[in-house]
């Protein structure tokens, strides 16, 4: 080690104990993510009719679990994150084509890999390991390169490839979730309004031919079902006219909890997942609803005063993402359950059941707490 590098705080060089990094670590942050958590288990013992099986109790293992790996990549050094960003995202890449090539089939869709104690579902994990090869793409490449069409050609391909192989499985509502994604990281970056502009338009463009050769049957009907919700009250609009119906009878305070008729007289589809929030606003009302919606809210200002705090291009952008990607989970299920937008089977961070999600969502709060750690850590344009 050089004089220079000695005379440097050790913070700077990045070589922190664990103790000290653990200090570093927002604890009140932790915690708002254990409260959200908490009332998933909540709202899952409800599902159950006030039991603990079948999905409450797996959700709490499954969170206990993912708090155990949020802290161990909050520990790790962001250098070294860095460095593997690429590796990551192709290691991510091959497991998409091989649930094209061998997934199992559940509901209807081709999304996970039996991996035999657990089905992993690589799109959710390409969400954040997405946001981390792109944060390492534009980390390396300064404002006039950002400016070059021909420059964005690789972070491009970058996003498509694994759009177009989760759009085969079939989940349109992931594949959307990772170009928004992707969408504001480009912009962070520094890419131009009218870059974005171009874009649009090509999309409003192919529109008609993406309806014909992309979508299919059931994905156009939810469209048509979104429009017009009671075109087929027992099929394809039963699902948004109950949750609608539960929404409403909450009133301010909601029926109370285990109390919802909606939910617990099995109107309400799939109440453990999607449609977690409908269930919780029937039993809370709309009080429960703002809270919870208060508690991401704060989660994401977290993450943005986090990125602001980074000293480094990738942190910034690496916390944004996530965040990002986050804020995109509750807008969709959210919108979704009160008619907003079509159904697309986005679940609730931290409140549906469902064990990819879990995982993937802690990875990602553990990238944002190790940025946080590792906020003034010196890296250059490779790391």
């Amino acid at each position: 080690m050089s004089e220079r590098e000695f005379l440097r705080p050790r913070w700077r060089r990045g070589d922190m104990t664990i103790a000290e990094k653990l200090w570093q670590i927002s604890w009140s942050y932790v915690l708002i993510i254990a409260v959200i958590a908490g009332i998933g288990v909540i709202m899952l013992y409800s599902a159950g009719n006030g039991s603990f099986d079948p999905w409450a109790s797996r959700h709490a293992i499954r969170f206990a679990v993912g708090l155990g790996v949020m802290l161990t990549v909050a520990l790790i050094d962001i250098r070294l994150i860095l460095r593997y960003a690429y590796l990551l995202y192709a290691a991510t890449l091959v497991l998409l084509v091989g649930v094209e090539l061998m997934g199992h089939v559940g509901m209807g869709a081709q999304r996970w890999i039996d991996l035999g104690f657990f089905h992993l579902q690589p799109s959710e994990v390409m969400k954040i390991v997405l946001v981390l090869a792109l944060a390492r793409f534009f980390h390396g490449t300064d404002i006039e390169q950002v400016g070059r069409p021909t420059v964005l050609l690789v972070p491009l391909l970058m996003v498509a490839a694994p759009a177009v192989l989760v759009l085969r499985q079939p989940d349109l509502g992931t594949a959307l979730m990772m170009v928004m994604g992707a969408g504001v990281i480009f912009f962070l970056a520094g890419v131009r309004l009218w870059k974005f502009g171009v874009v649009l338009a090509a999309a409003l463009a192919a529109l008609p031919l993406a309806w014909s050769l992309l979508l299919h049957d059931y994905q156009k009907n939810r469209v048509r079902t979104f429009l017009d919700p009671e075109r087929d009250p027992l099929g394809a609009g039963y699902h948004i006219i109950q949750s609608k119906i539960a929404l409403g009878s909450g009133g301010i305070w909601g029926k109370g909890f285990l109390a919802g008729t909606q939910s617990h007289l099995e109107f309400l589809p799939e109440r453990q997942t999607d449609f977690i929030f409908t269930m919780l606003a029937e039993e809370r009302g709309m009080i429960g609803g703002l809270v919870l919606l208060a508690l991401y809210a704060l989660v994401m200002v977290y993450g943005y005063l986090f990125a602001l705090r980074s000293q480094h291009q990738f942190g910034r952008l690496v916390v944004l993402g996530v965040s990002t990607t986050f804020f995109l989970y509750v807008f969709i299920n959210v919108a979704m359950v009160m008619g907003l937008i079509p159904v697309v089977g986005v679940p609730l961070p931290l409140i549906s059941y469902g064990g990819t999600v879990m995982l993937s969502l802690m990875v990602g709060f553990g990238l944002i707490l190790s940025v946080w750690v590792h906020r003034d850590v010196e890296m250059g344009r490779h790391g």
